[in-house]
């Protein structure tokens, strides 16, 4: 394939990076969002923006996909876009699903002549837009080489793990640490404010310590700042991240009590109504009500 022509479909914080990198790379690019208002900064950009994402199959060699869910590639991929898409065209598909559906999505594709390359990324939203992310594919070896110049404009780092399947395994353990770790920073901070230490001290304390992390720092950022929007990772998808987790290794009789416990403070957050905020905002969920006040050395309860 010479310079292939790239629809990219799902414009939401890691895809609308992704799409600008792209376009930054000298791809010719159409784009299309559910929401058009997402799709449009990215015309001035030098972006072709459609309407339906059947026009973004017909116009492509190869389709990026960004979705939020499993539900969410069923309807667009499997019942919009299938149609339409010419035989061998390439499918990149960068959506978080279980390993069970990357496979039957991959079988359902190749049944129809369409290939699809499994590219599970890892980053944030402004690595995405620096082309700084990881990039971990499945599927057929020769497919995801066909497309290595696309992934390498997105990635410093891309590596083939094998049948269709194992990238989003590896994608979901990441998230599983992700998940943890974010509680656990939210834990901390609120043990420590419940006790009269101030959050910002208390954060700056952990991101200059042995615990620091880029990870954990992203999340710390919005914690201290207590804005937790626009989201790098929305609560919401934690949550279904985290369930997807728990569903998979009960297959095959394992417990991650851990990741269970996280995965209910997530869903909390998004029956709370902050689904769409930061995953960082359990912050909140588990701030404490009535913290003591520090006074000197002195910690004095908060009056009734």
């Amino acid at each position: 394939m010479s310079v292939p022509r790239l629809a990219v479909i799902g414009l939401g914080n890691m895809g609308g990076g992704m799409a600008r990198r792209l376009l930054g790379a000298g791809f010719p690019i159409a784009v299309h969002n559910r929401t058009r208002a997402k799709a449009e900064p990215l015309r001035s950009a030098g972006a072709t923006v459609l309407e339906t994402p059947t026009e973004a199959a017909r116009a492509a060699d190869v389709v990026l996909l960004s979705l939020s869910d499993e539900a969410a590639v069923d309807q667009i991929l499997f019942g919009q876009l299938l149609e339409h898409l010419r035989p061998d065209t390439i499918v990149i598909d960068t959506s978080t699903v279980s390993p069970a559906y990357a496979r039957e999505a991959d079988a359902r594709l190749r049944s129809r002549g369409i290939r699809r390359v499994e590219a599970c990324v890892v980053g944030n939203p402004p690595m995405a837009l620096a082309g700084q992310l990881r990039v971990f594919t499945a599927g057929e070896e020769g497919d995801a080489h066909e497309v290595r110049d696309v992934l390498a404009a997105i990635a410093q780092e891309i590596r083939h793990l094998g049948p269709a399947g194992q990238a989003s395994m590896l994608k979901l353990a990441f998230n599983l640490l992700l998940g943890a770790q974010t509680a656990a920073l939210a834990e901390a901070v609120a043990f420590c404010e419940q006790r009269g230490l101030d959050r910002d001290l208390v954060l700056a304390a952990i991101m200059n310590s042995g615990w620091r992390s880029p990870v954990l720092q992203f999340r710390a950022d919005f914690m201290r700042n207590r804005r937790y929007d626009p989201a790098g990772f929305r609560a919401s998808l934690m949550a279904k991240d985290l369930d997807l987790i728990t569903t998979e290794a009960a297959l095959g009789d394992l417990r991650l009590p851990l990741t269970e416990t996280a995965g209910r403070l997530f869903h909390e957050a998004a029956e709370r109504g902050l689904g769409e905020q930061d995953a960082a905002v359990v912050a909140e969920i588990v701030a404490p009500a009535s913290p003591v006040r520090s006074t000197g050395d002195v910690v004095v309860a908060p009056v009734n």
